[in-house]
């Protein structure tokens, strides 16, 4: 990469992959087989297999399945679900589409992810269940979340849209508790051509379950045991999967091996998320800044595209204002301070270490810039 060259956030076009992504969908192209088909049995059996879980049940987004398998726990209307405060705001919005409330809690002021102390100053009788989220691909305190839901008589639905093949203390995530929902929208570390999701458990009677909800809930054609909705992975997403996902172990390490590099090479005092366990899987790799908005100036001047995960903590959004019991931004502060502070920096299995160490610059470039004097 010459110096004049930008460098984006995220490339999505088929790299290595490129070959058998195509014959992927030529095979499926050929078979005319285009719903619920061999391509989806296939990826749900190599997909629970790469998970550690004993299933898998591939749905059309991931947002689908957290609300699928918070419905499959029997999490409904009058419920209340414990979600934390940053994340995507499809998060709050599956407890929505299972008919429950989302209640807003505070994240850990280092990790971002939920902050186990808050869940527990949140729980009230209606409480039926959390979310924790595994932000960025770190996973959440997992263990700590468990201990108050077994106090509480609570589900743990494990939200690993961002975090494919993370563990934590070895154990993967979505194992540990009621199941495992997982995204595969493209910029995600495994990938499709269009939007998917899957669930992951070890329970075969919830398995079936979601098979049925997702399904229209039906248990054989025209036949509707319970109301479902419209909500599986087509046969061309799976076998685009099932193409990528011999990959995902070294992608996985690429991802590592630059967010180390962007480790060493960062100034020192710029503020990173710490890697609490080395499961994490660096979906993204977010730094926090005071002045946020003048170094994104500065790197898009540079030519150095980045984004921001989040802009806005959930409970400061309008659509979640009736949602949670706890809708102040005043609620939940490390998530509000982290909303003003994060900037995500380029990070991808395609990005070179060379990439790496040219934004680093351009950081240190910034910080030298702006030191107080």
């Amino acid at each position: 990469m010459s110096a004049g060259d930008g460098i984006p956030f995220v490339d999505l076009r088929p790299g290595e992959d490129a070959g058998a992504v195509r014959a992927a969908i030529d095979r499926v192209l050929e078979r005319g087989w285009f719903v619920l088909g061999p391509e989806v049995e296939a990826f749900e059996a190599e997909f629970a297999a790469a998970s550690g879980a004993r299933f898998a049940v591939g749905v059309a987004s991931g947002t689908d399945a957290i609300s699928l398998l918070l419905r499959g726990h029997g999490v409904g209307p009058g419920d209340e679900v414990l979600v934390p405060a940053m994340t995507a705001g499809y998060t709050a919005l599956a407890v929505l589409a299972a008919g429950a409330a989302p209640v807003f809690v505070d994240v850990e002021p280092e990790t971002l992810t939920i902050d186990p102390r808050a869940c527990a100053a949140a729980v009230t009788p209606r409480t039926r269940a959390v979310v924790p989220v595994h932000l960025y691909g770190q996973a959440a305190d997992i263990e700590a979340i468990r201990a108050i839901a077994s106090r509480h008589a609570l589900v743990v639905v494990e939200d690993c849209c961002q975090a494919h093949l993370a563990t934590r203390r070895g154990q993967p995530v979505g194992t540990a508790g009621g199941g495992g929902a997982f995204s595969f929208y493209p910029t995600k570390n495994l990938g499709a051509a269009g939007d998917g999701g899957a669930i992951v458990t070890g329970d075969a009677a919830l398995a079936e379950r979601i098979r049925r909800l997702r399904n229209g809930g039906q248990k054989d054609r025209y036949h509707h045991l319970e109301i479902g909705v419209n909500s599986r992975l087509d046969e061309l997403q799976a076998a685009v999967l099932r193409a990528r996902l011999p990959y995902l172990a070294q992608w996985t390490a690429q991802r590592r091996s630059l967010a180390a590099a962007y480790r060493a090479a960062l100034p020192p005092e710029l503020e990173t998320i710490p890697e609490r366990d080395p499961g994490h899987v660096y979906h993204l790799f977010p730094v926090r800044c005071i002045d946020r908005d003048g170094l994104r100036a500065h790197l898009s001047a540079a030519g150095i595209e980045t984004l921001i995960h989040y802009p806005t903590a959930l409970p400061s959004h309008p659509a979640f204002a009736a949602g949670g019991t706890k809708t102040g931004a005043e609620a939940c502060p490390q998530a509000a301070r982290a909303a003003r502070e994060l900037l995500s920096l380029p990070l991808h299995p395609r990005l070179s270490e060379t990439a790496v160490r040219r934004v680093a610059a351009a950081v240190g470039a910034y910080r030298k810039g702006h030191e107080p004097g």
